[in-house]
């Protein structure tokens, strides 16, 4: 079994296209084609049904599919302890929820690069559940997600601790109002938003039923939304400072059990930790509120 040729199994199976997946690949589809018909005949099954959208993953498509995030990783884990000589250097691919790369990693991550120009830094944005996804399916080595988190493959170290408040136009006063607001809208990130679910659950602790929620992938165009009375939404206190310091929101405070969210590093238990790793930890960990590490819940 070639491991280029799972490789772009996964790539159709994540894109459910051909042409998309060689475009991701910087190849031709008809040797996507060729590439997924040779693995088919190999395994002896059908890894794709076929249709006018394009393909969907066979039930034995998907029972392979966790096994090629894992060979992956564990090649090239292999590949990087080999060429790991304790001086950081490669490639580092993390994901952060944007609030915390806002409010937390920016002056971090600079600071990081300047320590260590050999490491190729990258780090990408998406909510908890997300992220989560792509550290289990070994397409990132680590990510910064909202707690709590519960899963048997992967070791969690809480890094940071948030304040969440609840920010409303400035005509709005307190939060008793909201209940009196006909088709009160909730301004959120995507689904999977460790936020946007808290907030659901205490507008329905409340007794408050909204309208369907308004998505943003901008923490910039939520807040915007809130400031001209849209809807109202559930942030970090530190990321709606300066709107609440200028005027443009109002802010609400809520009781410590509603308010405080940890927020983990998490990555796979079984994966190789490199030196680029290690020391981004390092630098990492001073900052953190407790730097206590847990390992699987």
């Amino acid at each position: 079994m070639n491991i280029s040729d799972l490789r772009f199994f996964e790539a159709v199976s994540r894109h459910g296209s051909m042409n998309r997946a060689a475009q991701e690949l910087h190849t031709v589809q008809s040797n996507v084609t060729a590439r997924i018909r040779v693995l088919e005949e190999e395994l002896g099954v059908s890894l794709f049904q076929r249709h006018a959208r394009g393909v969907s993953t066979t039930p034995a498509g998907k029972r392979i599919l966790p096994f090629v995030g894992r060979i992956t990783k564990l090649l090239a884990d292999a590949r990087a302890a080999a060429q790991d000589d304790g001086s950081p250097s490669g490639a580092l691919l993390l994901g952060s929820l944007e609030t915390t790369t806002a409010l937390r990693l920016s002056p971090l991550l600079s600071d990081f690069a300047k320590a260590y120009p050999d490491v190729r830094l990258v780090v990408t944005t998406g909510t908890t559940r997300k992220l989560l996804d792509e550290v289990i399916e070994c397409r990132l080595e680590g990510a910064f997600v909202a707690g709590p988190v519960s899963h048997p493959d992967l070791d969690q170290e809480v890094v940071f601790q948030e304040e969440l408040v609840l920010i409303t136009s400035r005509s709005i006063h307190s939060m008793d109002e909201l209940a009196k607001i006909n088709d009160l809208r909730t301004i959120v990130f995507q689904i999977g938003c460790s936020y946007r679910q808290r907030l659901e659950t205490l507008l329905a602790e409340m007794g408050i039923v909204t309208a369907k929620p308004l998505e943003f992938g901008s923490l910039d165009a939520i807040i915007s939304c809130v400031s001209a009375g849209v809807g109202i939404a559930l942030l970090p206190k530190g990321v709606v400072a300066a709107a609440w310091q200028d005027g443009r929101v109002a802010v609400h405070e809520l009781p410590p059990e509603r308010s405080l969210v940890d927020t983990l590093f998490v990555r796979r238990s079984d994966a190789y930790t490199s030196s680029a790793m290690t020391a981004l930890l390092d630098m990492v960990r001073p900052k953190s509120v407790t730097g206590s590490l847990s390992s699987k819940p």
